[in-house]
């Protein structure tokens, strides 16, 4: 999309199950895809009570969802509806969407760690518990039996089999940590901040911007 104009900026990226593509969505709903990822409908021109702030793909790439800050989701191609946070009342608005490769479900995750399970199991959350920074992004194990949450401070928390590596929290950094993302072949995860540098716990390094 560089150089073209867009009605919304992009929210969020996510790749294709096999890593040949992605699918870029914007805060508006708009969906584009790129490589062998299916273009499956977008929310692009429809009225939303909350901006769009993530997707997660399917298991096997054919759909997707998207989830809007206040927890209302929108699902695409072979992705089933399980339910949302829509219409209820959040404590802190919705930050991101993972998938759950076992059930088909999905997990919402909220700025206070809240999280809200729909056709995946609950393996716990931070919500209610006094954060140093808010939670940003979340990330599932390779087994869907468990997840990570990172705060714009670099802290990590572990649940379900997901394993502590290691986080920031308490570390000088030199721009706030934006995302995260597992690797399923150690069972790692790399944070990455805002000015593009990559921290690894537990997963190979490959480079920072």
């Amino acid at each position: 999309m560089f150089g073209k104009p867009l009605n919304s900026p992009i929210a969020h990226i996510v790749s294709t199950p096999d890593g040949k593509g992605y699918w870029l969505v914007a805060g508006d709903g708009g969906t584009f895809a790129f490589g062998d990822a299916g273009f499956y409908g977008s929310m692009g021109g429809q009225p939303l009570n909350a901006p769009v702030v993530d997707i997660a793909p399917t298991p096997d790439g054919r759909g997707y969802w998207l989830v809007a800050s206040d927890g209302g989701i929108f699902a695409f191609g072979d992705a089933t509806f399980h339910g949302s946070m829509g219409g209820q009342h959040l404590n802190q608005p919705v930050v991101g969407i993972a998938p759950d490769g076992q059930t088909g479900g999905y997990w919402e995750v909220a700025n206070d760690g809240g999280i809200f399970a729909f056709g995946a199991p609950f393996f716990g959350s931070t919500g209610n518990i006094h954060l140093n920074q808010p939670i940003l992004s979340m990330a599932p194990t390779g087994s869907g039996q468990g997840y990570w949450f990172v705060a714009s401070d670099g802290g990590i928390f572990a649940f379900g089999d997901a394993s502590f590596h290691g986080s920031l929290g308490g570390t000088p950094l030199s721009a706030p940590i934006v995302g995260m993302a597992s690797n399923d072949s150690t069972g790692g995860y790399w944070m990455v901040g805002a000015d593009g540098s990559v921290y690894s716990f537990g997963a190979p390094f490959y480079g920072a911007n």
